[in-house]
């Protein structure tokens, strides 16, 4: 269940808030005239998050190229890999 907080908290009681989002790894809910307004969280779940739509890109496109024939077999690539390292 989402944690949920008006501005008011936030502004009067930042370290509660901040002392959750760090150890709980989710975001807070802040709320302004009954309506929500950000998501707050620690750091450290922000870059969790950006590195997952990071990766889940990388994955799309890796999806993409598979999709579109753009793969070549595993043995040739090394070998390329291994020849330009003779060099």
């Amino acid at each position: 269940m989402p944690t949920i907080r008006s501005s008011a908290d936030l502004r009067n009681s930042y370290n509660e808030i901040s002392t959750f989002c760090h150890n709980y790894s989710e975001p807070v809910f802040i709320t302004k005239n009954g309506k929500g307004d950000l998501a707050v969280m620690s750091i450290e779940a922000y870059e969790n998050l950006v590195g997952k739509f990071e990766l889940y890109g990388l994955i799309q496109e890796g999806l993409t190229d598979i999709a579109e024939g753009k793969t070549r077999p595993f043995s040739e690539a090394l070998s390329d890999i291994r020849s330009r390292r003779k060099r």
